[in-house]
């Protein structure tokens, strides 16, 4: 047996794998250098205007003008949800719902004011909360902890007001707690990831917002509402469950305000946007645009608002609350202060010069994280570092040389007005050049890493080509090709071991491993071509070229250059934008093409073509002409499934025309009663008719006439499972407030359908793990003789196994073979379902497994996995008539078009199940598929989301390669 050597090649081949893919992140995924260092109100950063006055008491660097401040972070708050257009006769669901906030605006424009609060990308809630409250600019490497949360160790906000004594409040999303653990002087955190519950979060707010508030025994509340973000993800912003949440909303920030004290600040802040199917976590411009609303009884404007809002950068918040609250700004933000809310009342010089302060303290924060930050990291450009500098320095100057020269003149002349407006403008160059500097650079990646990692991969698929190959020519490849490998990647560790030793630098683990596995890769290649034959390595097996016609061997190479060629594309297509925005309609055409190549290969061999005489007429060929016309049906039913699964796209934000598909918003979302009831009953039809086609399937080849516990759950089970997932799809569609009393029930049988499914796929998969062998056998009395012709031994190559189901009835002759010698007549064994033996119970495993994934994916995907059932039968199909047509006698051997062929109808099915590549699509839903609370670890809806994600994957790599050669058997 060689079951350990092909175990070990298989698991050293997955670990050059995950090193190539590992060396490429690490050069892709973007990180920053997080300083430990922290401000406090003893750093030299007070401006010359405020060092000849002492500051009032419980303020660091500027004066405090408010006591208290109330921010509600209202989840996934799009600017449109928040902006007031009163011209909009008939607005949709989730427009002019915020009237509250234009009532503000309107009637006290001096006190309130919208901006568009613009996110900084990946709009993940966690990574947003840290942009709020550090002022820095968190990477794209972050949005993997959005789910793993960990505390932030950088300076931030809530750091400064737990330092300089302020009671910290908070109540809503329990995302905060994992963020700064210890920090609050009194929480109420609530579990936020199940998507689904619209209302735990906000009614727990609800419940102690308004008290908390009277009582006064706070300095700063954080109140964090996740209702709008879930009516997003549940029903998408254009559903009335989102005018409902939103109305809530109006009402809940109306009775606020009339809770709130003079010197409260008010600050209503969304954290991101989402698109038109309620995700986020992309860069679109739905995704980055938020809400921002301030407002203060008192007045906090100079003058009026404008007449378009403001864009502010979300950074922008954090050194302005905290010059607002009297506490110094965090050492790392990098965001501009937002001068306008140091206006105040009093005239335009003194607001020029509040504001020209403000500056001066937020420019010098800025310039000090810069050059501590250029002292420990090396991606900061020195020349822009350089001009940033001497913009600051000529600013400072002259702001001191302005201050005394205003303080000697009194009244102040114009010119000096005018040179305070040029000097607040150059501190605003600085400050936004700083920080676009810092966006600029942490957003570069490391390309010798991402090249390495590619070319590391590109050759573990090079070497997956030659084992295979090789392998077909020698029986001990497996047993030879690993001992040079390993010692080759243990000379690569140990050599560059001893140049780390001799450079006395640390260890990259990495590093190490990617060279390990280059070396190991370079000793298979050595030995693969100092071992076997030039004729062997080039042909992998079959005969010579040179034995063979000019015309043979340019169809050889046409027929491995076609499919190769295909795949090469593919690869190369990748490092193209455009193809990389289009690959949902890129997939299927390749999937086609390579069909329709192959359909005109067969063609160009003559084997489309029926054979005339009569010697080919007495050999049949009318039946070879019935094989032909099958073959093309089966491209035509292809080509229209390919078609048909572009009804389930979802869009990227890169295009701007594009709409999603309907069926990738759930039931629930469907306004119209009667649809929702029609698209539900062709869902549970389909799903009954996909279990009808199963087991009549079976029950054709005979695999369901025993009474062993598999075949009795084929028959009953899969019925009761569609049972179950057609209850749930019922529960989970149903409108939140037209259930009345029956909730509490509902919410029950919402968490028991599919906990009930995935027991019985549980239980249906032990039983084909236990015993798969669905044959039925019994004796007859039939004067017959033997059935088939025993093979002897033990099978121990591919030809082998073409005799492996003789054996298996030879062992059913033996099991009865004393029953069958003390018959009166000659007797023989029936064996039913023998001849799809393999496929049989690879259908069950897939058709239980289906079940498992379209649970975790909307109630009408389940036409898209109809289809992809569809297309992997026809494929599978085509390719065993294609082989037939072709002469190719030996089932075993799995052709290279077919294997891409698959991997390209994986591809397709991926986006035909509404994913797609990008943060936003991902169906963060499947995580509380049969869990109504928070999880507590992350393990299992990673793994909810991961196989909902990667759906198609799973069902096409797990049929294909035992599905090949067992339906070449049974067909």
């Amino acid at each position: 047996m060689r079951r350990w050597p092909v175990l070990l090649f298989l698991a050293w081949v997955c670990l050059l794998f995950f090193a190539g893919i590992a060396l490429f992140m690490s050069g892709f995924l973007l990180t920053r250098i997080e300083l430990p260092s922290s401000s406090s109100c003893s750093d030299p950063l007070v401006p010359p205007l405020w060092e000849r006055q002492s500051l009032p008491p419980g303020s660091c660097w500027a004066p405090q003008r408010f006591s208290k401040a109330v921010l509600v972070i209202i989840d996934a708050l799009r600017f449109e949800f928040a902006h007031f257009n009163p011209a909009k006769a008939s607005p949709l669901p989730y427009e002019n719902k915020l009237s509250f906030l234009h009532h503000l605006t309107t009637s006290q424009p001096r006190h309130a004011r919208l901006y568009r609060f613009r996110a900084d990308p990946p709009t993940a809630t966690m990574q947003r909360i840290k942009g709020l409250t550090t002022g820095s600019l968190p990477t794209f490497i972050d949005v993997g902890s959005n789910f793993a949360t960990y505390a932030i160790q950088e300076d931030n906000l809530l750091a400064q007001l737990v330092q300089n004594g302020r009671r910290v409040i908070f109540m809503g999303d329990d995302t905060w707690e994992g963020l700064f653990p210890k920090k609050f002087f009194r929480s109420y955190f609530f579990p936020s990831f199940n998507v689904k519950d619209l209302h735990t979060v906000d009614n727990g707010i609800l419940q102690h917002l308004y008290p908390t508030v009277d009582s006064g025994e706070w300095d700063v509340l954080i109140a964090h509402f996740l209702g709008v973000d879930h009516c997003g993800h549940k029903h998408g912003p254009d559903h009335p469950e989102m005018a409902k949440k939103l109305t809530q909303m109006n009402e809940m920030l109306r009775s606020l305000v009339d809770h709130l004290r003079n010197d409260t600040l008010l600050l209503v802040a969304g954290d991101h946007g989402m698109t038109e199917t309620g995700d986020h976590g992309g860069d679109s411009e739905k995704e980055v645009n938020a809400a921002l609303f301030v407002y203060s009884k008192t007045p906090l404007f100079g003058s009026g608002p404008p007449e378009e809002p403001e864009a502010v950068p979300q950074v922008n918040l954090v050194p302005t609350v905290a010059l607002l609250l009297g506490v110094p700004i965090p050492y790392s933000n990098i965001g501009e202060v937002m001068a306008e809310l140091f206006s105040g009342d009093g005239d335009t010089l003194s607001a020029a010069l509040q504001q020209l302060s403000v500056y001066h303290i937020n420019a010098k924060q800025v310039d000090r994280f810069l050059r501590s930050y250029s002292l420990v990291a090396q991606d900061l450009p020195a020349e822009q570092l350089q001009r940033l500098q001497e913009l600051f320095s000529s600013a400072v100057e002259e702001h001191t040389q302005l201050l005394i020269q205003v303080q000697g003149t009194m009244p102040v002349p114009p010119e000096l007005e005018s040179r305070l407006r040029n000097l607040i403008g150059r501190f605003q160059l600085y400050l936004r050049e700083a920080r676009a500097v810092c966006t600029q650079s942490w957003a570069r990646f490391q390309p010798l890493r991402m090249v390495g990692g590619c070319t590391l991969i590109a050759a573990s698929c090079l070497l997956c080509y030659v084992a295979s190959e090789l392998a077909a020519v020698s029986d001990s490849f497996y047993r030879s090709c690993l001992l040079y490998p390993l010692l080759w990647g243990l000379v690569g560790v140990f050599l560059l071991g001893l140049a780390h030793v001799f450079t006395q630098e640390g260890l990259d683990l990495l590093l190490v491993s990617s060279w390990a596995a280059a070396a190991s890769q370079l000793g298979f290649f050595w030995h693969w071509w100092g071992r076997y034959p030039k004729r062997a390595r080039l042909a992998g097996g079959q005969p010579p070229l040179a034995s063979v016609g000019l015309r043979q061997r340019l169809r050889a190479w046409l027929g491995m250059a076609f499919p190769m060629g295909i795949l090469l594309f593919r690869c190369g297509a990748m490092f193209s934008d455009s193809f990389v925005v289009a690959e949902a309609r890129v997939a299927p055409f390749l999937l086609a093409s390579l069909v329709m190549l192959l359909v005109g290969k067969l063609h160009w061999d003559g084997r489309l073509t029926v054979p005339e005489g009569p010697k080919q007429q007495l050999l049949g060929f009318s039946s070879y002409r019935r094989e032909i016309w099958y073959l093309l049906c089966l491209v035509a039913v292809l080509l229209v499934c390919m078609r048909l699964s572009g009804f389930f796209h979802q869009c990227r934000e890169e295009i701007q025309q594009c709409r999603p598909s309907l069926f990738l918003s759930p039931l629930a979302s469907l306004r119209n009663t009667r649809a929702k009831n029609l698209f539900y009953l062709l869902c549970v039809a389909l799903l009954a008719g996909l279990v009808y086609a199963v087991r009549s399937w079976l029950r054709h080849y005979g695999n369901l006439n025993s009474s062993d516990p598999l075949v009795l759950f084929v028959r009953w089970g899969f019925p009761l499972v569609v049972l179950c997932i057609a209850c749930y799809w019922a529960v989970a569609s149903s409108a939140d407030d037209s259930l009345g009393k029956l909730q509490e029930l509902v919410q029950v049988a919402v968490v028991a359908f599919p906990w009930a499914v995935y027991g019985l796929a549980s239980v249906g998969l032990l039983l084909l793990l236990c015993n798969p062998m669905t044959v039925f056998a019994k004796d007859t009395r039939e004067s017959a003789g033997s059935i088939v012709t025993p093979y002897l031994g033990v099978p121990s190559s591919e030809v082998d196994f073409l005799h492996v189901i003789p054996q298996i009835y030879k062992r059913m002759q033996e099991s009865q073979k004393s029953r069958l010698e003390g018959a009166s007549t000659k007797a023989t064994v029936a064996a039913y379902g023998l001849g799809s033996v393999y496929s049989a119970a690879l259908v069950i495993a897939l058709t239980l497994l289906g079940f498992l994934l379209m649970l975790l994916h909307s109630e009408r995907l389940s036409l898209a996995f109809l289809l992809l059932f569809l297309e992997a039968f026809v494929l599978l199909h085509f390719h065993t008539r294609a082989r037939g047509l072709a002469g190719d006698a030996e089932p075993f051997s799995v052709p290279w078009y077919a294997v891409i062929s698959w991997l390209l109808a994986a591809s397709q099915f991926f986006y035909s199940t509404g994913h797609q590549p990008v943060f936003p699509a991902i169906h963060w839903n499947a995580a509380f598929v049969g869990f109504h609370l928070d999880h507590s670890t992350n393990l299992l809806p990673a793994v909810l989301v991961g196989a909902n994600t990667f759906a198609s994957h799973i069902l096409f790599a797990g049929s294909w390669l035992p599905s090949a050669p067992a339906l070449a058997l049974c067909v």
